[in-house]
């Protein structure tokens, strides 16, 4: 049974179609990367998977509970809450809270979403996530006191913190310079080692290439052409395909 199926996303925003008819699967321990050019729904997708957007039109199944139906009854907000634990997101842009260090910002979620939290074990556990990440001298670290690479493992560790069914990236290194990017696409490599089931939406093309197990290529709201990674991007069937990765090379 698949982890993950999307079956017919669709989402506008006011007339505007983003996604149109978006639908794939995937196993455990399954690394999908989803490559396009801005603007293809890309973003708008990861947002839908992680309730913070709802779509217009389709399903979305985890380990065989669905999760989402646009024809049932809207969810009540902590039926979203519940439902978004399946899945870990990591923004462009960190998003850490500045006024907490990065151990309380990993922190932060399991005690505010667990039910009579046990606050040692949270700690331990987000302690072992920060070692895990490379970051053990830095737990005390405001924001503010750690590189961007650093912070966006911050932020790598606090979506772990909850134990996701599903890690979601979204171009996690679009904000870093390429020294920091490498540090950062490091830590995703080794997760994808340990079989962390994930969907990572990225600009780098060699990345997704030696860490998916399958890509997924959008352009114009829809999936052109999904397979492995030495198909689509190193033999590509479908024109627009080879046109991105054409524009993408040159």
């Amino acid at each position: 049974m698949p982890i993950l199926e999307v079956r017919d996303i669709h989402k506008s925003f006011d007339t505007e179609a983003i996604l149109k008819g978006i639908s794939f699967s995937m196993e455990a321990g399954e690394s999908v990367s989803i490559i396009g050019s801005s603007g293809s729904g890309k973003t708008t997708l990861l947002r839908c998977l992680n309730f913070l957007e709802t779509p217009d039109e389709g399903t979305i199944t985890v380990r065989g509970e669905q999760i989402f139906d646009a024809h049932a009854p809207a969810l009540k907000p902590e039926e979203i809450r519940a439902r978004r634990l399946h899945f870990g997101l990591v923004f462009q842009q960190f998003n850490l809270f500045p006024q907490y260090t990065a151990l309380e910002n990993v922190m932060l979620a399991p005690k505010i979403t667990v039910e009579s939290p046990d606050i040692r074990q949270i700690e331990d556990t987000a302690r072992n996530l920060l070692d895990q990440m490379g970051l053990s001298d830095r737990m005390n670290n405001y924001p503010h006191q750690l590189s961007g690479g650093q912070q966006q493992r911050v932020a790598i560790a606090r979506a772990l913190a909850l134990k996701p069914d599903i890690l979601c990236f979204d171009e996690p290194t679009s904000a870093l310079d390429p020294e920091l990017t490498g540090e950062v696409l490091k830590v995703i490599r080794g997760l994808a080692e340990q079989k962390t089931t994930m969907i990572i939406v990225t600009h780098e093309m060699s990345f997704a290439r030696d860490v998916s197990d399958k890509v997924i290529f959008m352009d114009g709201g829809v999936i052109v052409e999904q397979g492995a990674p030495g198909d689509v991007i190193d033999n590509p069937r479908e024109e627009r395909t080879r046109q991105f990765l054409a524009s993408y090379n040159s």
